[in-house]
């Protein structure tokens, strides 16, 4: 067995963290990280110090603010985040879907924001959590424009099934990919959860490179997505220039209300 390096045992502490694991005792801490009580004791104890873990008054640990202000500085994270929020907000308002924006981690993708609904498809989705890139929205999008041999590397592995319409054929789903290339905009029904329809497009950054998706997800009227893929597509392009200008540009709300007028005579 490899022998796990100092770094790597802290790494494997805070990996022990998760959107359905928030809150940890040391034995489950210890037990998810694979390591033994004495040495998550101590690592626990350096990240205490640190700032990088919490302890709450039931005595159970939790990702810490320190944690917070390194991500801030990611700029496929919370700058991101911050940046794209007054438009992602409008984009929420408009419509009162549940808004989505993802970046890619290996083969994975990973919301950067999440605004729910209260009153459309209701869908899990929190800031951080971690969806295939297969079956949902704003992977498909982020897979589309992803290096072929990735591509590859995705499609060749086992793919997860949510429901009876999930996409796990590779070819089906190459062929869905050069369909969301072409149009610029992934439609997705029923992937993840039965009644929801996703709409996502591409985040590009000042060089045109895609950073990031963006989605929305509301029910599935059988309707089809109607004016939507190109509200989303006035928004990305929104957020592009926020991106280039920095956060003092211009808010959201001129290039969410044009279509949105739409919308209401569509």
């Amino acid at each position: 067995m490899t022998r796990r390096t100092a770094a790597s045992r802290v790494l494997d502490v805070l990996g022990a963290f998760g959107p359905d694991h928030r809150a940890l005792s040391l034995s489950e801490i210890a037990r998810r990280a694979e390591l033994s009580l004495s040495t998550t004791h101590r690592l626990v104890g350096e990240l205490l110090s640190w700032g990088g873990l919490e302890r709450g008054a039931d005595g159970r640990f939790s990702v810490g603010l320190r944690l917070l202000e390194l991500s801030a500085l990611a700029p496929r994270g919370l700058g991101l985040r911050e940046v794209a929020f007054p438009h992602l907000d409008d984009l929420h308002r408009a419509t009162g879907g549940n808004v989505h924006l993802g970046v890619r981690d290996g083969h994975e993708v990973v919301y950067v924001e999440a605004l729910r609904s209260r009153g459309t498809a209701q869908v899990s989705s929190r800031v951080g959590d971690r969806w295939p890139l297969h079956a949902t929205g704003t992977g498909l999008v982020l897979l589309a424009h992803a290096d072929p041999g990735d591509v590859d590397d995705v499609l060749a592995r086992p793919l997860a099934r949510y429901t009876a319409r999930t996409s796990t054929d590779p070819e089906a789903l190459r062929r869905h990919l050069a369909r969301v290339r072409r149009d610029g905009v992934a439609v997705l029904r029923g992937q993840i959860t039965d009644d929801a329809m996703a709409v996502a497009v591409p985040v590009r950054d000042r060089t045109g490179e895609v950073t990031a998706a963006l989605s929305l997800v509301v029910r599935d009227d059988e309707a089809g997505p109607g004016g939507l893929p190109a509200l989303l597509t006035a928004v990305a392009a929104r957020i592009r220039r926020s991106l280039t200008a920095g956060p003092t540009a211009m808010g959201a709300g001129a290039a969410v209300r044009p279509v949105e007028r739409a919308l209401r005579v569509g």
